[in-house]
């Protein structure tokens, strides 16, 4: 899971799109990188590391033009390499820039398609990579001195011809515009907006559109499932459609966890859905153990404090923080090995004793993943002096690998894998654990916009929306992203040609 921004302005675009990634921060705190473009000069920086640690004042003073990209990185394959930071660049045609959100499915193939039909090397494992010279071929295949807005819908038709997957991307084409463009299922998330100003009319794209309010840009829309929106360097809008659209499946995670709960995912309040959440996992709780003897609902920050809240109010119980969280840790979720997970998770949390001391309590988190967390946690509260400790997922048992753009690759490293609710709670040491239903975490979020029917929900129900993804290929795809994976390849990548552009495409250090 990754967050990015594309900006086509009236002036100097870096300060905005910095700006808009620290407020995307929380989709990524592997890497970051900015690319603009100032009168056909482009100038990047990137590198490992969060916002305010990859960018200085120095750097922020060569991010000139009134165009650019940005974007904020995790990792869903493994490597943390700078060489990995986005955006990607290729010099053909005209000078292009990627910045992706998402996973390919047929990533492999498609690399070797690159290197045995279009005769493109690829520096990097990376499928964002492998878009871009996609990407790239297909618009060199049209020939043209100067590109049209059908031109540049051609190569993104040829784009979703070839690329199977969830995907969400910005694409900056050197002295003529910005285009973004969403998977045929519209699996990740892309929106875009704009704003007036005294020198005319600027627009954003971005992952989520709480980006585009904190810059004050008004939301026009979501980006349709396999659309393309085209802001020229003039200003001028374009969108079309460049495939025939998949049935509409926004990945339900996102407002499990991934999204800020002040966003709009495709015209749903991410904050409404969590509420909704929280009510029906409180009718379930009720259905199952309507003697409960609960005294306080404790949420695990912050993802889950909304639905904790209202699922205390619906029980008519106590609400209360039992948690002080250090902010200057990151998501354990996204944390690339378990030790580090592990480490991170009393660092990142201390117990208020009074909250515990002689109580039952319920604690509520979004979800449990690996389990690492939670086990943790309910240990803390015992210490801390709570007589039982309950535990509720607001969502479901994930149960299977995600392969669209988030990090739960290897089945045997998911708890409930192939486990039922009564050993996990074992595992997790709770006294007493309840997840949400699907059904309920579904009608949760479609109530926020009756258009949609049904979501991507795969790591709970194993289906796979695309239609491609099969046990080999889930094989494959654990292998080369568990923890061990990740630890190999971390220990052992080489330096990518890529690396060598952290500091800005001009040369200037």
């Amino acid at each position: 899971m990754c967050g990015l921004v594309g900006v086509v302005g009236q002036r100097d675009v870096g300060v905005t799109i910095y700006d808009t990634l620290t407020v995307l921060q929380h989709r990524g705190q592997d890497a970051a990188g900015i690319m603009t473009c100032d009168n056909g000069k482009l100038n990047l920086r990137k590198d490992n590391g969060l916002i305010k640690d990859v960018f200085r004042t120095r750097h922020m003073r060569r991010l000139t033009g009134q165009m650019g990209i940005g974007h904020v990185r995790y990792p869903t394959a493994g490597s943390s390499s700078p060489a990995l930071a986005q955006p990607f660049y290729v010099n053909s045609p005209y000078g292009l820039a990627l910045a992706h959100n998402g996973n390919l499915t047929n990533a492999a193939e498609l690399n070797r398609d690159l290197f045995n039909e279009d005769l493109r090397h690829i520096n990097t494992d990376s499928d964002s990579e492998a878009m871009l010279n996609i990407f790239a071929h297909e618009l060199q295949d049209r020939r043209k001195i100067k590109p049209t807005p059908d031109d540049i819908f051609d190569a993104v038709a040829g784009v979703h011809k070839r690329c199977r997957g969830g995907y969400a991307t910005v694409v900056m084409i050197t002295g003529y515009g910005i285009v973004g463009f969403r998977d045929r299922n519209g699996i990740r998330p892309l929106v875009y907006g704009s704003r007036e100003t005294e020198s005319g009319r600027e627009y954003m794209i971005a992952s989520e559109s709480v980006a585009l309010n904190s810059q004050g840009f008004e939301i026009e829309r979501d980006v349709a499932p396999g659309e393309a929106v085209y802001i020229d360097i003039e200003g001028n809008l374009h969108t079309k459609v460049c495939c025939e659209p998949g049935e509409h499946t926004p990945c339900i995670f996102e407002h499990v966890y991934f999204a800020r709960p002040d966003s709009f995912m495709d015209s749903i309040s991410v904050y409404k859905a969590r509420m909704r959440m929280g009510e029906k996992l409180a009718e379930k709780l009720k259905r199952e153990r309507p003697d409960h003897d609960i005294d306080v609902v404790i949420p695990i920050p912050d993802t889950s404090r909304t639905s904790a809240l209202e699922l205390a109010n619906s029980l008519g119980l106590k609400f209360r923080e039992g948690f002080v969280k250090n902010r200057y840790i990151g998501r354990t979720f996204i944390m690339p090995g378990q030790s580090q997970r592990r480490k991170s998770v009393r660092q990142k949390l201390n117990a208020i004793d009074l909250e515990f001391k002689g109580k039952n309590v319920l604690l509520v988190d979004d979800s449990i993943v690996r389990g690492t967390t939670c086990r943790q946690i309910i240990q803390m509260a015992r210490d801390a002096g709570a007589k039982k400790v309950y535990f509720a997922s607001a969502a479901p048992a994930v149960r299977y690998p995600n392969v669209y753009g988030i990090d739960m690759p290897a089945a045997s490293e998911l708890i409930a894998s192939g486990k039922t609710d009564k050993e996990v709670e074992k595992l997790i040491g709770a006294d007493w654990l309840i997840y949400q239903d699907l059904d309920d975490l579904v009608a949760a979020c479609a109530e926020g916009n009756p258009n949609i029917s049904s979501f991507e929900c795969a790591v709970f129900d194993g289906k796979y929306v695309t239609g491609d993804v099969d046990e080999m290929y889930l094989k494959r795809l654990e292998m080369s992203r568990n923890d061990a994976a990740k630890r190999n390849k971390n220990g052992g990548e080489g330096i990518s040609k890529q690396q060598n552009l952290v500091t800005d495409l001009s040369g200037d250090a």
